[in-house]
């Protein structure tokens, strides 16, 4: 029989191996934010200051990069989105409409003449329609955040030549929208031209005159230096436009949840003084677009809301379903 002694160097000899040994380093999450705007845009500061402060209060464990204009991705916001769902990219920003290339309800975001004001988009997209989107999307592989849609504003429609005050007035009208079937719709009810052209496209083709207008908010307008080729401004206010912060579901999926409850808070804060200053800039970009020489109109927004009564809502309510259509409406009324 083993002695007492013998038993207990027996015992330790079991654990020296472990003595001194360091601890296992825990793993660091590194992604990559793309979104479509330049370096100088709203858009990327804000985004910049989330994934730091994400970054400083996980102590370096989610480590974001932010890439301006798609990283000069050669097939623009489609051919990125393609990439968050192969999970070649880990974070994005995209509008609504192009979202619904795969995830068809989130049209609704942009639905033409739905939303009075910006506050009613985010109640809707912060709560019943938005998580009603969130789980569609988490159908498809992407994880939409709830906080997460930063603001854009109302679109205006800015021309080469021609001011529109009313809806007769874009009959023939050769207007650049994004991939999108809605927009592409929304201009053929309105029996003008669209023309799909990605966004990283639509300077060159205002040079080589193969459009003669575009829509977009004011502060697109700006920081995209769209007033070196249109003139006119015709303030419809005619779909809400913005940017859903997306994920690859799978990516997300791997981070543990203390630090995915990390993330949320900052997308939250930071995604809320976004829109507070969007707001704000949109306000104030008419009088400094003057300035740069645009010319403004109030247009009948009236004359183009009736045009679309008739098929186009129909239509849409179909396209979009009754679900996502119906938490609209408990939101903003009876639509069509």
């Amino acid at each position: 029989m083993l002695s007492l002694t013998r038993r207990k160097l027996l015992a330790g000899a079991a654990v020296l191996p472990f003595i001194g040994r360091a601890k296992a380093a825990e793993p660091v999450f590194r992604g990559k934010q793309l979104h479509n705007q330049p370096a100088e845009s709203h858009q990327h500061r804000f985004l910049v200051e989330l994934w730091d402060a994400v970054r400083n209060e996980t102590d370096g464990k989610v480590d974001v990069t932010v890439f301006p204009e798609n990283n000069k991705v050669a097939g623009g916001d489609p051919a990125v989105l393609d990439m968050l769902v192969k999970g070649e990219v880990d974070f994005f920003t995209l509008n609504g409409g192009l979202v619904a290339r795969i995830v068809p309800p989130m049209d609704i975001q942009g639905l033409p003449f739905a939303f009075a004001t910006s506050q009613q988009v985010h109640e809707a997209n912060d709560g019943a329609l938005g998580k009603y989107l969130s789980n569609e999307c988490a159908a498809k592989g992407i994880h939409r955040f709830q906080y997460g849609l930063l603001e854009n504003g109302f679109k205006q429609i800015s021309t080469v030549d021609t001011p529109i005050k009313k809806a007769s007035d874009v009959i023939g009208l050769r207007i650049r929208v994004p991939a999108g079937k809605m927009f592409e719709d929304l201009y053929v009810t309105l029996d003008a031209k669209p023309v799909i052209i990605n966004f990283n496209q639509m300077v060159t083709a205002f040079k080589e005159k193969r459009i003669d207008g575009q829509e977009n908010p004011l502060a697109i307008t700006e920081f995209n230096k769209l007033y070196e080729h249109t003139k006119y401004v015709a303030v419809t206010n005619h779909s809400w436009a913005g940017f859903n912060l997306i994920a690859n579901m799978a990516f997300w999926q791997k981070i543990p949840s203390e630090l995915q409850a990390v993330i949320d808070r900052n997308v939250k804060k930071y995604v809320s003084a976004q829109r507070t200053h969007v707001q704000q800039l949109n306000a104030a970009l008419e009088p400094k677009l003057k300035e740069r020489g645009m010319i403004f109109t109030q247009a009948d927004a009236e004359s183009f809301r009736k045009k679309l009564v008739g098929g186009f809502y129909p239509r849409w309510k179909e396209q979009l379903g009754s679900t996502a259509w119906q938490l609209l409406e408990e939101k903003v009324g009876r639509l069509g």
